[in-house]
């Protein structure tokens, strides 16, 4: 074993322009296995952290809203804008039939301006009805928002003094909430009371005619809502859209089925490349051991004239395999973190999909199985050349070569 592990170290240093091109196209290979299934992986986690943080069955918005996206992606991508119902018109959802709850939010742009610290989306939420943005706000923080008081997503940058202006007025950050992986990581949370504040001190000081025709006091951005048992969302949604001409409600099943339909296509598109990926390498490996086992005929001839017997000759390519994979698999998996993992919020915007980094524990093993699937498509090719080159002939070979 000891004279084996020699020689095949001693042949990579010898030719080391041949076990550098074997170790790239093994990191190319592990990269790729790495990177896609990270990529799966963090989608998964993303689009079941996204349908956490939802909540609601169905989500109702004014008309105006869709002209900054779908209903989904303002959610998904907490896409900014000021659109606004009427109270006349949420009073009107609560007659519909089939609604067990009703929870109201208000959102308001902040200006790009001297008035506020950043341009985000801040959102108000009732706490006290809220079913939605709260379970996730208990996770991080349990006190009560008071007057002022506003809690950040996980892309926002909290300075020291812990405070963010908004429209003339500084306010306390409570607690920055953990990553989902989507466009919420971006936005600010706070109550009603806080939210109508700010909304009032951007009429005075950006003279915006955003709520001419709302009053402030009773007008909301959506409206979240929770069916009963017995009811159908999509029913209650196609209710809500007939009855009241001025707004626009989905359910939330349609929405996620979008998501999940986007997902499944990303996926299988990754899957399939990674596949393809893996068949070249292995064929190209295939390909290349056959031409380098042709070559050595007459080393290993030798080697078995001079008393090696057919096991180390064996033992010699399969290290000399087993060396070159291991290296090309490491780099390439360590070249997949640092790209792959600081690149998730660029990712998820190009794919206008929730894309969140799986745990330490599902990264190992996604670690130990690109590594494993690098290693087998490099040893399969090495071992089978070698195998035959060693059952041929010492003589045959020499003569092959002569």
């Amino acid at each position: 074993m000891r004279i084996a592990w020699t020689l095949s170290i001693n042949n990579i240093r010898r030719k080391l322009f041949r076990s550098f091109a074997l170790i790239l196209l093994v990191l190319c290979l592990s990269f790729a296995v790495f990177a896609g299934g990270m990529t799966i992986m963090s989608l998964q986690k993303g689009l079941n952290s996204y349908t956490a943080r939802l909540g609601a069955d169905v989500i109702v918005v004014p008309n105006n809203a869709t002209s900054h996206g779908a209903v989904d992606d303002i959610f998904l991508q907490g896409i900014t804008g000021n659109y606004y119902m009427s109270g006349r018109d949420i009073q009107k959802i609560y007659g519909i039939e089939g609604i067990e709850a009703i929870s109201k939010q208000f959102y308001l742009t902040s200006a790009k301006a001297s008035c506020c610290s950043s341009r985000v989306q801040i959102i108000g939420i009732d706490p006290e009805t809220d079913f939605s943005i709260q379970p996730w706000i208990q996770d991080t923080y349990q006190g009560k928002m008071g007057m002022g008081d506003i809690i950040v997503g996980a892309n926002i940058n909290v300075p020291l003094s812990r405070t963010l202006r908004f429209y003339g007025n500084d306010y306390y950050v409570v607690a920055q909430l953990s990553r989902t992986g989507t466009g919420l990581d971006s936005a600010v949370y706070t109550n009603m009371a806080t939210i109508k504040e700010m909304a009032a001190n951007s009429v005075t000081l950006l003279d915006t005619d955003a709520f001419n025709s709302v009053n402030i006091d009773t007008a909301a951005s959506a409206v979240l809502i929770k069916v009963k048992k017995n009811k159908d969302a999509e029913t209650v949604a196609d209710d809500i859209n007939i009855h009241i001409t001025k707004v626009e409600a989905s359910s939330s099943r349609s929405m996620i089925a979008s998501l999940m339909s986007g997902l499944s296509g990303v996926s299988r598109v990754i899957g399939i490349l990674t596949g393809i990926i893996w068949i070249l390498a292995l064929v190209i490996l295939m390909t290349v051991f056959m031409m380098i086992s042709n070559e050595r005929q007459k080393e290993f001839a030798i080697l078995r004239i001079s008393g090696a017997s057919r096991k180390i000759l064996f033992e010699i390519m399969s290290m000399e395999a087993l060396l070159i994979s291991s290296i090309g698999a490491v780099l390439g998996i360590l070249i997949g973190l640092v790209i792959v993992v600081p690149s998730a919020s660029i990712l998820s915007g190009m794919l206008q999909l929730p894309l969140l980094m799986p745990g330490l524990m599902a990264m190992i093993m996604m670690i130990i199985g690109s590594f494993a699937l690098a290693l087998l498509a490099t040893l399969i090719p090495a071992l089978w050349s070698a195998h035959k080159m060693t059952k041929s002939e010492t003589g045959l070979l020499l003569r092959e070569d002569a």
